[in-house]
C-alpha cells in the first residue's frame, strides 16, 4: 500500500513527539508500505509568526508574510526528517517548491493548480520516506504561496490524490469525528464511518477536525480519509463514499459556529438587480456571504438579510456603504447588524429519505424557548440562526433529541 501521513501542529508540537511521529512513520514503512509524510508547523509557531509580521505589517495577505509564515512547515519538515533518521530510518524532506506543488497567486489563502509527484516516487524507489510541508506552495512566478489555516489538511490529501494513494491518514489530537463536540457533549459519539457529503457539511458548519477544501479534494479524487489519534493507535473515522447503511440514520451529527455575524438591509427597492449590486459590492471585497433571506414588506419594500463571518462584519457594512450608498444610506442607516448570534446544524445524509427531521429540530428549540432567526437548508443539512447564549443549550438539546448520545 501507499500511505500518505498528515501530523498536524500537535503532533509535532515538541521534539519527542516528532519521535513519536517518526517511530509512526518507519513502524508503517517496515509493514510493507511507501510512506509520504505530510507535517503542519509546530503548534502555535505559525501564529508567533503573524504576531511578528503584525507588528511591522497590516495586511496578512500579503507575498512577504507568506514568505514569513512558511518557515514554521520547514523547520518542521527538517526535524522529523532528522528524527526518522536517527530512529533507524531514511527519510528526506521536501519543501513545497520541491514536490512541487503549484498553486495559484492568492497569498494566504492559495489553491493548489497541480502538483508533480515524480521526485516523491524516487524518494520511494531509494527506500526513504518522504517528509512534505503542508500549508506551502509555489506559483507560477516562483513567489512562496500558503494555502489558509488548515491548510496542511489540503496538502495531505492532495499529495495523496497526485500520488494515488491507498488512504491518507489525518492524525491530529482527537480520536475521530464525533457525534458533536464532547466538550459541549460528553456524550457525544464517535463515529466510525461518514460521507464525504456529511464531513462536508459538517466542516462547512463549525466542526474543526478536518478542514473544508481537503474533504472537497478528498471527495473529488475518491481519496480515503481516515482522521485517527496521534496518541493511540485505535482506529478513527472513515471519511468514503456514501453507503447504504448510512441513509438509515436520519441526522448524523450537530454543529455549531459562533463566528457568524447577520447583517439586515432595509426598505430597499422591490425591484431587479438590487440583490446583485449588494452581492456583488461584497463579493468584490472577498467577503464570503453564507444564510441570505429577502423578506417583503407591505409597503412595496424588501428587507434583504445575510450573514457574513464576524470578523468581517464591519468591513461587509463599510463597504456597501462606500459602494452602494444610494441602497443603503451614506451613513448606512439602513443597515441593521448584529454579531451576537451562532448558527446551529444537524447534518445527515439520512434526510434525502426521513420525513419530519426539521419538525422535531424546531419542536426541541422551541421547548427550550429558543427563537429562530433565519432558516437555511440543504438535501442533508438543516441550519438555524440563533442568539449566541443558547448556543450550547441547542447543541445539547438537538443531540440528545435525535438520539446520537453514545452508549
Amino acid at each position: 500500500m501507499l500511505i500518505v501521513q498528515k501530523f498536524g501542529g500537535t503532533s509535532v508540537g515538541s521534539v519527542d513527539r516528532m519521535r513519536n511521529v517518526a517511530q509512526r512513520c518507519i513502524a508503517a514503512q517496515q509493514a510493507g508500505h511507501q510512506v509520504a509524510v505530510v507535517v503542519s508547523a509546530m503548534s502555535g509557531e505559525t501564529n508567533r509568526l503573524l504576531g511578528l509580521a503584525r507588528q511591522v505589517h497590516d495586511d496578512v495577505n500579503d507575498r512577504e508574510v507568506d514568505v514569513i509564515i512558511a518557515t514554521g512547515e520547514q523547520v518542521s519538515v527538517g526535524l522529523v526528517a532528522l528524527a526518522i533518521r536517527a530512529a533507524g530510518g531514511k527519510a528526506r524532506s521536501f519543501l513545497g517548491h520541491q514536490v512541487k506543488i503549484v498553486t495559484d497567486s492568492a497569498f494566504s489563502r492559495a489553491r493548489i493548480v497541480s502538483i508533480d509527484a515524480e521526485p516523491l516516487r524516487e524518494c520511494f524507489a531509494s527506500g526513504e520516506i518522504a517528509v512534505i510541508a503542508g500549508f506551502q506552495g509555489v506559483d507560477e512566478h516562483g513567489n512562496i504561496t500558503t494555502l489558509g489555516r488548515g491548510g496542511s489538511d489540503t496538502t495531505g490529501v492532495a499529495i495523496a490524490a497526485a500520488l494515488k494513494a491507498d488512504v491518507c491518514e489525518i492524525y491530529t489530537d482527537v480520536d475521530g469525528v464525533y457525534t458533536t463536540d464532547p466538550n459541549v457533549v460528553p456524550s457525544a459519539r464517535k463515529i466510525d464511518r461518514i460521507s464525504y457529503e456529511e464531513m462536508l457539511e459538517l466542516a462547512s458548519l463549525g466542526a474543526k477536525v478536518l478542514q473544508l477544501r481537503s474533504v472537497e479534494m478528498g471527495m473529488k479524487f475518491g481519496v480515503p480519509i481516515h482522521v485517527r489519534s496521534s496518541f493511540s493507535e485505535s482506529e478513527g473515522t472513515w471519511v468514503v463514499p456514501e453507503d447504504s447503511k448510512m441513509e438509515a440514520i436520519a441526522v448524523s451529527g450537530v454543529t455549531v459556529a459562533r463566528d457568524e455575524a447577520k447583517i439586515t438591509v432595509e426598505d430597499l427597492p422591490d425591484t431587479h438587480g438590487i440583490a446583485w449590486r449588494i452581492f456583488a459590492a461584497l463579493a468584490d471585497a472577498s467577503i464570503v456571504v453564507d444564510m441570505i433571506v429577502q423578506n417583503q414588506a407591505y409597503d412595496g419594500t424588501v428587507d434583504l438579510t445575510f450573514t457574513v463571518p464576524s470578523l468581517d462584519h464591519k468591513r461587509s457594512m463599510e463597504t456597501l456603504i462606500a459602494q452602494v450608498p444610494d441602497l443603503v444610506g451614506r451613513a448606512g442607516e439602513r443597515i441593521k447588524a448584529d454579531n451576537d448570534i451562532c448558527k446551529v446544524s444537524v447534518v445527515g445524509v439520512g434526510m434525502r429519505s426521513h420525513a419530519g427531521v426539521a419538525k422535531r429540530m424546531f419542536e426541541l428549540l422551541a421547548q427550550e424557548n429558543i427563537n429562530i432567526q433565519l432558516i437555511s437548508t440543504s438535501e442533508i443539512k438543516i441550519s438555524c440562526i440563533i442568539a449566541r447564549k443558547y448556543a450550547e443549550l441547542a447543541v445539547r438539546v438537538l443531540h440528545d433529541g435525535f438520539g446520537l448520545a453514545g452508549a
